[in-house]
C-alpha cells in the first residue's frame, strides 16, 4: 500500500532547504545531498556486511560525516 503525503506547500518543481529558502529541485545543491545520502546509505550495507570491528568503526566515523556533509548541504547557508 502507497501513501501519499501533502505537505500543502505546493509543488511548482521547488523544494525547500533547512531554513525555509525554496530552490528548484533540479539545483545542483538538491543533486548534491542526494548523492551524499545515497552513498551514506551504502556504507551502512558495507558495515552490515563486514565482521571486523575496527573497520565498522572507521566506517561509522565517516558516516557520521557524510551526515554533517548532507545536512550542511541541506541547510540555507544565509539561515544557519
Amino acid at each position: 500500500m502507497a501513501f501519499k503525503i501533502y505537505t500543502k506547500t505546493g509543488d511548482a518543481g521547488e523544494t525547500a532547504l533547512i531554513g525555509g529558502t525554496r530552490i528548484p529541485k533540479s539545483h545542483i545543491r538538491i543533486e548534491a545531498y542526494g548523492t551524499v545520502d545515497e552513498l551514506n546509505s551504502w556504507f551502512g550495507v558495507i558495515r552490515d556486511h563486514i565482521q571486523d570491528a575496527s573497520l565498522n568503526l572507521s566506517l561509522a566515523s565517516v558516516q557520521n560525516t557524510l551526515f554533517v556533509v548532507g545536512s550542511q548541504l541541506a541547510t540555507d547557508p544565509d539561515k544557519t
